[in-house]
């Protein structure tokens, strides 16, 4: 058989060479790499606390998938290629989830790794001991169960707000919890009422967590110095029964010296000791007494204790009975004539002596007789009483005195017969009488007058003059005598019969009067000051009366003088200068009403709305006199018509009042706001500035520093700092402003990188730069088909690992905000191994195209077809969400390398896809 013809021959080769370059590029496609991604991959969570897992893929169609964990679980969600699960509860130290899908005939996976922490909620520290000796050591102890990882935890040991000492457990495994620190500290005397603590820090910050903190409960250390001496005790040797003994007991050396225990007892009875310090001294001083009971040899203990331990001093104390002796007289007060015995007598083992006189044997009594005279009046006697007692010789005495009765006597030496003193010097009236008892002397008028006050040294007055009765008597009898007194004395003016304040009201009839008392009667003349006239008579009292008199009351034994202060009193009057009838009120000025009236006594005013939103308010009127009680100052009154009554004890006066009310310019907030903005390309505009006040302000505003130039639309050299300054008649008030333009986006630079042709399985990064104020929100738009691409965080730069023939083509990057939006353009050539076939025949190119057609649909079926990923949800649930978007213009690869760019405001044209990943903090 004939063979086939050449060109056949040929056809099948191409269709054969079609075939085999439509089965390679299928195997490229086919052995691109496929991942499972698990986010986080390394979380660090608060144990019993909740984490969501996302777990995702590239595969486009993956046969199975799910997350592998011990963990409990709350809740799923799932999409074609991601599954996202709530892990609650977590309380393991370190567990590793598993992520995995299969796809094609491969399981693909991704670790992760959940540690937990827990905070340091409970920090002990060890009890101290009660006691602390200075100079010895003792130990702090601290202990932090549960908190973790021990890695992140430092534990510091602190005498009050002071580190002693901090240790990081750093290097420890992550699955080690708890920790213990202990210390060994030497006690000091600065330490004693300090307050020791534990400070523990768990630092996550690195994890990208806070730092934990907490402290333990202080515990307070109490040290001690105790010296092994003896305190010194101070104490009587001798102690009477019934007396009192000083004891004091001292030590040195003590600390804290106001915590030591002082005990004192005598015998079986304790003391009160009253202890004193100084320093590190303490002195216990007590008063022991003793008692019938305790007679004899006792020991007297002080012991003084401190931190627990004790020290102890003794002395010995002879307790004795020594009664006083007993002096008596038989009779104590005898009338002459009468026989008196004298005993003197003490106890059982004393020698008692009677005027130098002993008696015979101890425990004796010695006696002595006389027949009691006049002159035994007042006689001494003396009884002295000795004792041995522990080798020392006691000594008490006791004395008497003897009176002898009878009647009073009174001499002319003693109590002279007249007297005669001038008024005012300062005399003893002296009348004395002699007798036993001591006679009293009384020396009265006969009419029941004056008397004198006998002994005391006191001022003649002439209340004394006359003759006195004087009369000595005591229970022996009386005796009587007459005594005259004579006082001479000059003119006088008193209140009674020429007071020193006179009043009189105008309009009335009255007479300036004044009566003197003085031997022989005065005569009295009153003249007003600066005047020669004598004032004689009834007077018309009118304002001019008032004044300043002099009256002088003169007799032959002197004068006296006196002023006489006339005062004048008249009903209230109101004056237009000092109480005006219109009267306008400046807000905030601290301005009182000024409305004096005249007036004497001073009248009352007061200010009464009389309508109006005045109606029953109070003006605030100024104090005739500004004092500490002025009036508060008001922020605001009600203008009006006021009504003021001016009232005094004579009568009252009324009197209409206007009052108006205005205010200084005030700008706040509401009126002119601090921050403002405008709009880049709009009519240019004023600030929004008003002001509040009375009479309307008028508000003006200017840039600080450079002068805003005049234009008719905003730009943004407007943007700056304004003050606006509002004035009327009662002031100023300013206000800064700060001025903020905001402008469309602009795309201001897209570039590639690298900025020639990029090659099959290259790299290549494409960069957005936009200006905007907000700042705009930048997005792209990609080629359909172009997979596995990466955007920065910002979405500033799009980076494409391992580029195919898909990723060729046009991109956009567009920049959004809040007035508008800009687009840009650039187009990205990969130059690969297959532009040979263009050249192999018109064949084997539809034969590649159909291929390359069919792997296009698959790719564009299972992708997220015309999405955009939003990593903000997948940020905050662990999940990427694929969003509906527009296209964009068709991609393709040329033979030519290199990148051309385009630029627009307009929307991208439909059929492309967009990759809008937007990362923000969750």
């Amino acid at each position: 058989m004939p063979g086939p013809s050449p060109g056949l021959h040929r056809a099948l080769l191409g269709l054969w060479a079609a075939l085999g370059l439509g089965l390679f590029g299928l195997s490229v496609v086919a052995q691109e790499p496929f991942w499972a991604d698990l986010q986080p991959r390394v979380a660090l969570v608060e144990r019993g606390g909740s984490l969501w897992l996302n777990c995702s893929t590239n595969c486009p169609r993956p046969e199975r998938g799910g997350l592998e964990t011990s963990l409990r679980r709350n809740g799923t969600q799932r999409g074609l290629r991601w599954l996202a699960r709530q892990l609650v509860d977590i309380r393991e130290p370190e567990t590793q989830p598993v992520c995995f899908f299969r796809c094609a005939r491969r399981t693909l996976q991704a670790r992760g790794l959940i540690r937990t922490f827990q905070r340091p909620d409970r920090v002990e520290l060890v009890p101290l001991p009660a006691w602390q000796p200075v100079g010895e050591n003792f130990t702090l102890s601290c202990r932090v169960p549960g908190a973790g990882p021990r890695g992140s935890l430092t534990l510091t040991l602190l005498r009050g707000a002071r580190e002693l000492i901090r240790r990081s457990f750093s290097g420890e495994p992550p699955r080690a919890r708890g920790a213990v620190l202990t210390a060994t500290v030497l006690a000091r005397r600065e330490d004693h009422g300090a307050n020791f603590s534990c400070r523990a820090e768990l630092d996550l910050r690195p994890h990208g967590l806070g730092l934990f903190e907490n402290s333990s409960a202080p515990r307070e250390l109490r040290t001690f110095a105790l010296p092994p001496e003896p305190p010194r005790l101070a104490a009587p040797r001798l102690l009477e029964v019934g007396s009192e003994g000083p004891v004091s007991c001292a030590m040195d050396g003590l600390f804290p010296a106001s915590e030591a225990e002082v005990y004192l007892a005598l015998g079986d009875q304790r003391l009160s000791p009253d202890v004193t310090l100084e320093g590190d001294a303490l002195m216990a001083t007590a008063t022991a007494t003793a008692s019938a009971e305790q007679e004899g040899a006792r020991q007297l203990v002080c012991n003084v204790t401190l931190g627990g331990e004790s020290r102890e001093t003794q002395e010995n104390v002879t307790v004795y009975s020594f009664p006083e002796p007993l002096l008596t007289l038989s009779e104590p007060n005898a009338h002459e004539g009468k026989m008196v015995t004298v005993t003197c007598a003490a106890g059982a083992r004393a020698l008692v002596t009677l005027d130098g006189i002993p008696a015979a044997v101890p425990g004796q009594p010695a006696q002595l007789q006389l027949n009691a005279t006049e002159n035994d009046d007042r006689r001494g006697f003396f009884c002295d009483a000795t004792l041995e007692v522990d080798g020392e010789t006691l000594r008490k005495n006791e004395s008497a005195e003897l009176r002898v009765l009878y009647a009073p006597r009174l001499d002319d030496s003693d109590c002279p017969r007249s007297w005669t003193w001038p008024e005012g010097p300062e005399q003893t009236l002296r009348c004395e009488a002699r007798g036993n008892p001591e006679p009293s002397v009384h020396c009265a008028r006969p009419d029941g007058g004056a008397v004198l006050a006998l002994g005391l040294l006191g001022p003649v007055t002439r209340a004394l003059a006359g003759t006195y009765h004087c009369t000595a008597t005591n229970v022996q009898g009386q005796a009587v005598k007459d005594v005259t007194l004579t006082v001479e004395y000059a003119p006088a003016l008193d209140s009674v019969g020429c007071p020193e304040r006179i009043t009189w009201l105008e309009g009335t009839e009255a007479s300036l009067s004044c009566v003197a008392h003085g031997v022989p009667p005065p005569n009295v003349n009153c003249v007003r000051s600066g005047e020669a006239r004598v004032v004689e008579g009834t007077l018309r009292v009118v304002r001019e009366h008032a004044g300043t008199y002099r009256c002088e009351a003169t007799n032959a034994r002197g004068s006296a003088a006196k002023n006489v202060a006339v005062t004048v009193e008249y009903g209230p009057s109101f004056e237009e200068v000092s109480c005006p009838s219109n009267w306008t009120w400046v807000e905030g000025s601290g301005q009182l009403f000024s409305c004096e009236v005249d007036g004497k006594p001073e009248p009352s005013v007061e200010c009464v709305g009389s309508g109006g939103t005045s109606e029953g308010a109070l003006l605030p009127l100024a104090p005739p006199d500004p004092g500490p009680r002025a009036p508060q100052i008001p922020r605001e009154l009600a203008p009006g018509t006021y009504i003021c009554n001016a009232t005094n004890q004579h009568g009252s006066v009324v009197k209409m009042v206007t009052v108006s009310a205005e205010s200084p310019p005030q700008m706040d907030e509401s009126t002119c706001p601090s921050h403002q903005t405008w709009l880049e390309g709009a009519d240019a505009a004023a600030l929004a500035c008003s002001a509040r006040g009375r009479p309307s302000p008028q508000v003006l505003c200017s840039r600080e520093g450079a002068p805003r130039p005049q234009r008719l639309r905003v730009s943004r050299q407007d943007a700056g700092i304004y003050r606006c300054l509002a004035t009327n008649a009662h002031g100023t008030d300013a206000r800064i402003v700060t001025v903020g333009v905001e402008y469309r986006p602009v795309v201001a630079e897209l570039a590639a990188s690298p900025p020639g042709g990029v090659r099959p399985g290259g790299n290549f990064t494409l960069t957005c730069r936009a200006e905007a104020w907000p700042p705009a929100q930048i997005s792209w738009r990609a080629p359909p088909g172009a997979l596995n691409i990466g955007l920065s965080s910002n979405n500033s730069t799009l980076s494409v690992a391992g580029a195919m023939g898909s990723h060729g083509g046009e991109y956009e990057c567009a920049a959004t905000n809040a007035h508008g939006r800009h687009t840009r353009r650039i187009t990205v050539r990969v130059a690969g191994p297959w532009l040979w076939v263009a050249v192999s025949g018109a064949a084997g190119g539809a034969a590649l195209l159909a291929a390359g057609a069919g792997l296009a649909f698959y790719v564009q079926s299972t992708a997220c077809k015309k999405g955009e990923y939003n990593v903000q949800e997948a940020e905050s649930s662990g999940e990427a969400v694929c969003l509906n978007g527009a296209g964009a213009g068709a991609g393709g690869g040329g033979g030519a390398e290199g990148a051309t760019e385009a630029a627009g405001t307009a929307e991208a044209p439909a059929g492309g896809e967009v990759f809008a990943i937007q990362l923000t903090s969750a």
